[in-house]
């Protein structure tokens, strides 16, 4: 997985609303999703073949029909690699605040 293109991704707020609207409604054509959006197929296409890219989006063929279909593991990597490891320390921190107030450890109960 390459990082920089899924945050190249990320950073367009068009490409998000394109992901949001397959997180709420799995399996949809570029049709569906130009629905109701401020853009033409051409540029939800645009949008797509970058989200494909980067493996935020998988596509099925149905017939005819081409499936969009949103991909997490890219999105969870992310947020494992460079958003775990920053919430840790404070994680740790409440946790050893919440023992200290409740009295764990220092022979209260």
């Amino acid at each position: 997985m390459d990082d920089d293109s899924v945050f190249r991704a990320l950073a367009d707020a068009s490409r998000r609303q394109l992901l949001d609207r397959l997180y709420a409604h799995n399996g949809q054509t570029s049709g569906d999703l130009c629905q109701n959006m401020e853009m033409s197929r051409q540029a939800v296409a645009k949008h797509l073949a970058i989200l494909e890219e980067a493996n935020l989006v998988a596509v099925q063929w149905r017939g005819r029909e081409k499936l969009h279909f949103i991909n997490p593991v890219p999105i969870n990597a992310v947020a494992e690699r460079w958003i775990s490891k920053f919430e840790a320390p404070r994680l740790d921190a409440l946790s050893t605040l919440k023992r200290t107030l409740e009295g764990e450890g220092n022979g209260q109960q």
